[in-house]
């Protein structure tokens, strides 16, 4: 590869402000630009621009370019990914796309998801994402779904590129009965690295007891769990605060991530913040979904949605609960549109939740692939981890995640999508000989 695209050194970056220390310099009320010293594919370190001697090897000089880590992808579906086109009307809502899927699904071979899952993945690479977790549709209490294994297969095949990991979306009531429960845990333990226990938590098919053992089993089985809960704008649902009460109860010591938890938004204000200080004291992270809740909830042929149906991203961020933004759906009947971009994401998001500082603060949640494990904090480009970056070429932090399309993707400090301008190659400065 040549050797312009193994830059040992990116100087003049603009960092976002959640990545650098309090003590970093300010400049005009912004961060100071930030040099970023590479080597073997690895962050070496990273110091406010000009602190140091003018550093030997391969510069760009990117002249307060916006640069982030490699992209988190919290919650996809790949085994969905790209149906939409062979569907004929859907109907609106989260209820008339899972009856369309169900149709669907009838059809699929390992051939056909292999092929559409691959491709979400190659647009998820270029886009520079590289952890993703997919959700895999588990409608059977005795069998593997057709996906599982594919998926399985794809994670090693992607793993040099991109860290796949699979959910099992099993709906709540096949773990009514607890030795049901247990089995199909064991069968997800059993399935290799990066699987977790799924399920889908919703009003029409609310069941305490099921969730109880959903969590018993995980335990058992040592699982992580993430789940699909309260998808819905129905102020009786309960799903997030019975888990929150399950996970203290249970002393549960795995992590749980909840995605959608919709319900929030339309619960009264005392029993939504109620719940959040309860998940504050919980091993779990929340996912929220903007394009496609925005297009789920409050869906009705003919009518203007009234409700957003994200959940309270705000509220959970000033209580310390982890937020991620990601993808879901993309292109099937549960969205119509979507490219596997993070980014994409969190521009709805943006709009929908009126968020604040996009790029110095809610980019955040497209990095932060530490928030979906228990463990100790651990923020990207600290020294000595892997020099995955993002270098966009035409956005700015006013106006972030705008014109963010633009971008080079480095991988292991090699460009691995994207082009670099031409500007932001400089000469290696030349050593100066003391004389004889």
């Amino acid at each position: 590869m040549h050797a312009s695209n193994t830059p040992d050194h990116i100087l003049r970056a603009r960092l976002p402000r959640w990545l650098l220390p309090t003590q970093w310099p300010q400049q005009g009320h912004q961060p100071a630009l930030a040099d970023l010293h590479l080597a073997q594919g690895r962050v070496v370190h990273v110091q406010p621009h000009g602190t140091a001697p003018d550093p030997q090897g391969t510069r760009w000089d990117v002249a307060g370019a916006l640069v982030l880590p490699g992209l988190v992808d919290a919650h996809t579906h790949l085994d969905k990914a790209f149906t939409l086109p062979r569907m004929g009307v859907v109907q609106p809502g989260l209820l008339g796309a899972i009856d369309a899927m169900m149709v669907d699904r009838l059809g699929w071979t390992e051939a056909d998801i292999h092929a559409r899952a691959s491709r979400a993945l190659q647009w998820a690479c270029e886009a520079g994402t590289v952890h993703l977790r997919t959700h895999c549709d588990w409608w059977e209490p005795e069998a593997q779904p057709l996906a599982w294994n594919v998926l399985r297969a794809l994670a090693h095949d992607w793993a040099d590129r991109i860290t796949l990991e699979r959910v099992s979306l099993i709906p709540l009531h096949l773990y009514a009965n607890r030795s049901t429960a247990m089995r199909l845990a064991a069968t997800v333990a059993d399935s290799g690295g990066g699987a977790l226990l799924g399920g889908f938590v919703h009003s029409t098919n609310w069941d305490p007891q099921a969730l109880r053992h959903l969590f018993e089993a995980a335990q058992h089985h040592g699982l992580n769990v993430d789940l699909h809960v309260d998808e819905e704008l129905h102020p009786g649902a309960k799903g997030l605060a019975t888990t929150a009460a399950l996970l203290k109860e249970l002393r549960f010591e795995g992590h749980v991530v909840c995605g959608h938890t919709c319900a929030l938004a339309a619960q009264d204000e005392a029993t939504a913040l109620a719940t959040l200080d309860a998940v504050a004291q919980s091993p779990i992270t929340l996912v929220t979904l903007p394009i496609t809740n925005l297009l789920l909830q409050d869906a009705t042929t003919g009518r203007t949605p009234r409700q957003r149906g994200l959940t309270l991203v705000k509220e959970a961020r000033a209580r310390d609960i982890p937020v991620l933004v990601a993808s879901d759906n993309v292109q099937d009947p549960f969205c119509p549109v979507g490219s596997f971009d993070p980014l994409e994401a969190l521009a709805t998001g943006v709009l929908a939740a009126q968020l604040d500082a996009p790029f110095d603060q809610w980019s955040e949640s497209l990095c932060r692939a530490d928030w979906l494990r228990t463990g100790p904090a651990a923020l990207p480009l600290q020294p000595g981890t892997v020099a995955d970056l993002l270098v966009f070429t035409q956005a700015d932090h006013w106006g972030f995640p705008s014109r963010a399309q633009g971008r080079v993707v480095l991988r292991q400090g090699r460009v691995a999508s994207g082009h670099a301008p031409a500007a932001w190659h400089v000469p290696t400065p030349q050593l100066t000989r003391s004389p004889a």
